[in-house]
């Protein structure tokens, strides 16, 4: 059985599967081709920063740190996995959703709810297959998470995976663009399960409004929809990502709106926390760089946010919306640190994090109080979710907000 895997290195990034968290969420990062704006099908904007770039040095404007003064009491959220990553909270601050790897005859990430004061943990995914990008509906007791089990060929795909790990074959890192993800909700307890996107193509990365009403979500289901040029089709067999776009619906799956179009991979959208705007991360068309764009709902007034021609990505608002923060390998290929940037892009950014490991997908609790990430700062440097008390008036002091 072919699982279709995108296991494409970036020639600047060379991020490999024991470098880079082994966390599955690191969608576009692929090989460099010829810069080109094939496949656009609107002006809506590219990323500037197609160049190659030095990274910063450290010495430089981020050789600072605030860690220890934006963040205290730093714990590994997660200790009974073999990486977790993506953690979201529910609007009550209450309980955190998660994608975990756990041993067992499925290798991929399921997705899991954890109650913070008990600590109890249940399965909320089906256990077939991938998933990925796990929400908590803000006002009712339901999940949304994106999932391949109802692929047919599923089973199969993991104890392919099983072999191939077991053989100990060192593989380039890559992340499935499975054409079999949809996006479905379920009831907390993992029951009910619904398909809400049912469309061909990878469809994921989705989260709630704080209503509830509405789901952004990035799919490349044109790509499967119509017939692609000899050019399109040459680009989407190199890397199925080229063709991602950022698309809005309502949260019970209807009237679904393209918002970008955009050659590259946007994707990795949230609200802002008055709804009104998207933020995300704009991946250039050839793979080997990302910046962090900001535009309305309605997919209008797309602003770029850095211009760095590294990897910046997982973008998250504070809830005061005040500010973004980020993370980066603005310092060094395989250095990903947390940084913070005002939500207009016009004041110096701001480095969050020092810690050795690397720092990824930061979010904040609704009551903005506590920061949860991605991090390999565990004592055998697997990913795992921590989570720290955050200040953020000292985050307003540092940016020159306050």
């Amino acid at each position: 059985m072919n699982v279709r895997r995108n296991r494409k290195q970036p020639v600047r990034l060379a991020l490999t599967i024991s470098s880079v968290l082994m966390l599955g969420i690191f969608g576009s990062v692929v090989q460099a081709q010829p810069d080109g704006t094939a496949g656009a099908t609107s002006a809506d904007g590219v990323a500037g920063a197609t160049r190659a770039a030095t990274p910063a040095s450290a010495s430089g404007p981020f050789d600072t740190d605030y860690e220890a003064t934006l963040l205290s009491n730093t714990q590994q959220l997660i200790t009974d996995s073999l990486r977790s990553g993506e953690g979201y909270f529910s609007a009550d601050g209450r309980r955190i959703i998660f994608q975990s790897e756990v041993p067992g005859d499925n290798p991929f990430y399921q997705i899991y709810l954890k109650d913070l004061a008990s600590g109890a943990t249940s399965r909320v995914s089906p256990g077939i297959g991938l998933t990925t990008c796990s929400w908590v509906h803000p006002t009712l007791d339901r999940v949304m998470f994106s999932s391949t089990h109802e692929d047919p060929d599923a089973l199969a795909k993991q104890a392919e995976e099983i072999q191939i790990r077991q053989s100990g074959i060192e593989r380039p890192y890559g992340w499935d663009y499975d054409r079999h993800y949809d996006i479905y909700q379920a009831d907390a307890d993992g029951g009910n399960i619904i398909n809400l996107s049912n469309s061909d193509g990878y469809d994921a990365e989705g989260s709630y409004s704080a209503d509830g009403r509405r789901i952004l979500f990035a799919s490349n289901r044109e790509a499967y929809s119509r017939t692609l040029s000899q050019a399109e089709q040459a680009l989407f067999d190199d890397d199925s990502s080229y063709f991602m776009d950022l698309y809005i619906m309502n949260a019970d799956g209807s009237n679904v709106v393209q918002l970008t179009h955009s050659p590259g991979y946007d994707g990795g959208p949230f609200f802002s926390p008055d709804n009104q705007k998207v933020v995300w991360r704009r991946f250039n068309p050839d793979g080997n760089s990302a910046e962090i764009w900001t535009m309305a709902i309605d997919g209008s007034n797309q602003r770029q946010l850095t211009a760095d021609a590294m990897v910046s990505w997982g973008p998250y608002y504070h809830p005061s919306g005040d500010y973004i923060i980020y993370s980066s390998n603005l310092l060094g290929n395989a250095n990903f640190e947390l940084f913070m940037i005002d939500p207009g892009g016009v004041r110096p950014r701001i480095r969050v994090t020092n810690t050795a490991g690397t720092d990824i997908l930061p979010v904040f609790s609704p009551d903005g109080s506590k920061l949860a990430w991605s991090t390999t700062r565990t004592p055998d440097g697997t990913s795992q979710i921590h989570m720290g008390d955050w200040d953020h008036q000292r985050a307003l002091e540092l940016l020159g907000l306050d």
